[in-house]
């Protein structure tokens, strides 16, 4: 199952069948725009705080997170 967060400018998602709980994007998002669900997968617990920096999506070893940042013209 995907968890997606989507706003004009930033597309989100969290593929958590694929994530193992490392926790590691939660520990590094500097909005705190990441959570653990019941089973220590990662969850979008506040989409509105993201600033599409990709730190994320970047760091997680699971490739669970996919970030798409659309800049306005």
């Amino acid at each position: 199952m995907a968890v997606r967060a989507h706003s004009k400018s930033l597309y989100m998602d969290v593929r958590s069948s694929w994530c193992k709980g490392c926790g590691i994007c939660i520990a590094f998002c500097p909005k705190g725009v990441l959570a653990a669900d019941r089973q220590g997968r990662a969850l979008i617990a506040r989409p509105e705080l993201c600033i599409g920096c990709g730190i994320c999506e970047n760091l997680c070893p699971d490739f669970a997170i996919s970030l798409e940042v659309k800049n306005s013209a």
